[in-house]
């Protein structure tokens, strides 16, 4: 992989990372287009997910250091534990997914590009479906419960799909649950830092056994790291305004135009 391939991969990382439209099937599609391909991507994955992290953890700061101090400086129960709690609930299921059915659920489905094109079709309902309802509902939503965490978490798991949006699954059941906007899209970015940390480190313990190998230079490691930080960051907080401005429509089209191209490509 040169640092050009990993400029443009990192891009694509961190900004699919948070807007709705599949991280895991936009860099399927990338390397598809690249000709990128084999271990080294495996070794990618996990830099640029680590990126996409501390992504994260830089735009939404203050709420991760009032959770923080909240969780660990008072022994009473409180909002912020209550809140952490929920975002416990919410990863059970993904990690379910993740510990025991993983390698399952790939050998099942694959990473073709014609399941990234059809996950990313359903994508697309799940996002014109939310914006849909949460324009009809009368109020403004409710606060993040456990019922929702479970429900969001669910949603999460099933985005181990290449296609299948993480953060267009759980901001998109958020919404059909009920969640104000205005908590559902952070609820979303901070409800998936353990898992993408934990997905990293599974793939590294690949590294480790060598079922893989360290087959990338350090200048595309670290062009691929700064590209997913720095567009990470900017994805981050675009995403947040987005939802809270009910424009998730655009994403949907966006997804069913590229699945729709996905398909036809793979079976033409």
């Amino acid at each position: 992989m040169s640092w050009f391939h990993a400029l443009i991969l990192g891009i694509v990382q961190g900004l699919t990372e948070f807007l709705p439209v599949s991280s895991s099937g936009h860099l399927e599609i990338g390397h598809a287009l690249l000709g990128t391909s084999g271990e080294e991507n495996l070794t990618f994955a996990i830099i640029v997910h680590v990126a996409t992290v501390l992504s994260t953890l830089v735009v939404l700061w203050r709420e991760v250091a009032v959770l923080f101090a909240g969780t660990f400086t008072t022994p009473r129960w409180n909002e912020e534990k209550d809140y952490v709690a929920k975002i416990l609930v919410s990863m059970i299921p993904v990690f379910v997914v993740g510990m025991f059915f993983k390698d399952q659920v790939e050998a099942l489905f694959g990473n073709g590009l014609l399941l990234v094109g059809c996950c990313l079709l359903l994508t697309a309902g799940l996002l014109a479906l939310s914006e849909w309802l949460q324009k009809r509902r009368q109020g403004a939503g409710h606060e993040v419960g456990y019922k929702d965490a479970i429900l969001i978490g669910i949603a999460q798991a099933c985005a181990v799909l290449p296609g299948l949006s993480r953060s267009g699954t759980t901001i998109a059941t958020g919404l059909l649950c009920g969640v104000k906007k205005e908590s559902v899209a952070q609820f979303s970015f901070l409800m998936v830092l353990i898992p993408i940390l934990g997905e990293a480190l599974l793939d590294s313990l690949k590294l480790l056994k060598g079922e893989a190998t360290m087959d990338i230079g350090l200048l595309p490691a670290l062009v691929g790291f700064v590209a997913a930080f720095v567009t990470g960051c900017l994805a981050c907080r675009f995403m947040i305004e987005i939802v809270r401005r009910q424009r998730l429509i655009w994403f949907a089209i966006y997804c069913a135009i590229v699945g729709s191209v996905a398909i036809i490509t793979t079976l033409c």
